[in-house]
């Protein structure tokens, strides 16, 4: 086991110096193309040369291979990894740390990302197991067909008629019967309150968990249809095992392995924030600063975010591979 999670840490190292080196080959491209993006610095003022030349010197932008059409820059490139490995990853274009817009960014998306888990395990554990459970039943074809229909609801649909046509009245019916100071009419409150953020982050939560939850139905439900066909669950079965013993032991446990892959998918995917859901309930999340900052041209903000992105993406996937060999003795590491 030791050798094989030192190995993968080197592989995390590899893939995370390729990720790195190709956003910095598409952001040089684009700068070589569209031209240097310190302009954006001044926004609709028109700056002498003097001022972009202090920007671009401000913020490595005054190699001149960003003028040669086809150069890799691999200077810069080099200069923004030493950067990097100090813990300095730069400031966007008005002189704002990077890592404190992750910082004050990185909590809210979380906060999504755990609500959105919480929705996912419960709706996909409990009726994937039963659908699975009583394959071909009647109760088996309607949540099959129930995961269908929310597949084939877009989830920007959803959050619309939440916030325009149903969070307002909720809203207003918590307020009064609950009071203005109370709990309830948080949750239902149209947009973020940065004072409560729990609170304003359930309902989205749930919504982009339902959303999401019909592939995790499936999934489930394929796993443990699987699992019941095995020879362990035979075995246990021919022992005089209780069912319950048997279902949660052998085929809960064993059919947990796509499962923990899904969940950090959805960890990788929630750090990068539901762009959509933060952006209609106007959550400051990983989400809502990346997409500002591509539409800024913030250069050194996109470049910082998307590597810190990166970085935990592969971190989490280190600990799926190795949580497999727990949840299956059947894996091996060699």
């Amino acid at each position: 086991m030791g050798r094989y999670i030192a190995r993968r840490v080197l592989q995390a190292v590899g893939t995370l110096l390729l990720v790195m080196l190709l956003l910095h080959l598409l952001t040089t491209v684009a700068i070589q193309l569209n031209g240097n993006p310190a302009q954006a610095f001044f926004g609709d003022k028109v700056a002498s040369p003097t001022q972009l030349a202090a920007v671009e010197q401000r913020f490595n932008l005054d190699d001149p291979c960003f003028d040669q059409v086809g150069n890799p820059c691999l200077g810069p490139f080099v200069e923004r990894l030493g950067q990097y490995a100090r813990g300095d990853f730069g400031t966007n274009l008005r002189g704002r740390e990077v890592s404190d817009i992750v910082a004050a960014a990185a909590p809210n998306t979380l906060r999504l990302f755990c609500v959105v888990l919480i929705t996912w395990l419960a709706l996909g554990m409990v009726l994937g197991s039963v659908a699975a459970r009583r394959r071909g039943s009647t109760g088996d074809h309607g949540i099959r067909l129930t995961s269908v229909l929310i597949d084939a609801f877009p989830v920007f649909v959803l959050l619309i008629v939440y916030r325009y046509v149903v969070a307002v009245p909720l809203h207003r019916w918590a307020e009064e019967t609950f009071g203005e100071d109370s709990w309830p009419p948080y949750w239902f409150k149209p947009s973020f309150d940065a004072d409560h953020p729990w609170a304003t982050v359930v309902v989205p939560g749930i919504l982009l968990g339902l959303a999401g939850s019909a592939a995790f139905i499936r999934l489930v439900r394929a796993g443990q249809l699987e699992a019941y066909q095995g020879d362990h669950v035979r075995a246990a079965r021919s022992k005089g095992l209780a069912e319950r013993h048997v279902v949660v032991h052998h085929v809960v446990r064993n059919s947990s392995v796509p499962v923990v892959t899904a969940v950090g998918l959805t960890f990788a995917e929630a750090l990068g924030g539901a762009v959509i859901t933060e952006g209609l309930m106007n959550i400051y999340g990983m989400g809502g600063v990346l997409w500002e900052a591509v539409r800024n041209d913030d250069v050194g903000l996109v470049l910082g975010i998307v590597t810190l992105l990166a970085a935990v993406t592969v971190v989490v996937m280190i600990v799926v591979d190795i949580a497999y060999a727990v949840l299956d003795p059947r894996i091996r590491y060699d």
